[in-house]
Formats: structure tokens, sequence, C-alpha cells
């Protein structure tokens, strides 16, 4: 799994230009799933998502937690973080997961944020999704593999 996570003031995403999620502060989550993912990987990363203290305190310090805000989380599947451009100038996408199995692991994802008392908006899955946003900072954190090593 990979997730850009940006903190933010406001965000919505459109779709078909309409506006179906949006938020106020909190963070936009660009969420990748991999081909390898599971529901204990989910479970991972949606622990330490919600546990970043990357809110400032009252001394300026990044010490609070998105509950800590009452934030919230604006959800969008984003499979082209798993490209490779490594070969060539186009990208291949074959470590990014199946639409099926990505789009139940999203769902997943979804549902378990909301299930620990979040507030929850999403994009669509699959969808040509239009995000803006006012990043807060701006404040950008990346996670993937390389936190878990």
């Amino acid at each position: 799994m990979k997730l850009v996570i940006q903190r933010v003031r406001e965000a919505n995403v459109v779709v078909d230009e309409k506006v179906i999620g949006k938020i106020s502060k909190g963070y936009v989550v660009l969420l990748g799933i991999g081909k390898e993912d599971t529901k204990e990987t989910a479970n991972f990363y949606i622990n330490k998502l919600l546990k970043l203290r990357i809110f400032e305190d009252e001394q300026g310090k990044t010490n609070l937690s998105l509950a800590d805000v009452s934030g919230e989380l604006l959800i969008i599947s984003q499979f082209t973080l798993y490209a490779d451009a490594s070969k060539g100038n186009r990208p291949s996408f074959i470590n990014a997961a199946a639409p099926k199995e990505a789009e139940e692991l999203y769902d997943y994802f979804v549902m378990k944020c909301k299930q620990l008392g979040v507030t929850v908006e999403t994009g669509r899955f699959g969808a040509d999704m239009k995000v803006s946003l006012v990043n807060d900072g701006p404040f950008t954190i990346v996670l993937d593999e390389s936190i878990k090593k």
C-alpha cells in the first residue's frame, strides 16, 4: 500500500461536474493498493494514518493527531502511485492491484476508518476525478513499505 497524505484546510472531489466529497480541516489521502496488499496491510496503514501527529499544538509543534483536532478524511483511490517508469517513458502499473481486488480493499479501508469514528468522504473508485485542496503548510507525507523497515 502507498499513501500520500496531505494536511489540508479544505478539500473536495468532483465527478461529472458534481462535488461528491468535501471536507474541512483534515487529510486528503491518495491511496494506492498493490497486488500483494491484504486487510492486514490496510489495518497497519489505517493505524499509522490515524495516529500521525502532524497538526500543530499551541506551541506550533506537530503534536496533534487527526482525532485531537476533530479532523476529517477525504480518501481518493490512486492506482497511479504504483507507476513504474524505470524502463522507457510510459509507466507500467503491473504492481498495482487488479481493479476488483483494489476496490474491495479500498472499500474496506474507508469502512474501517469510519468504524473508528472518523468522518470520511471519498471519491468514486475508477472515476475521472478532479481533486481540489488547500494544503495546510504545505504538509505532505508519504507512507509506503519503507516505514516497515
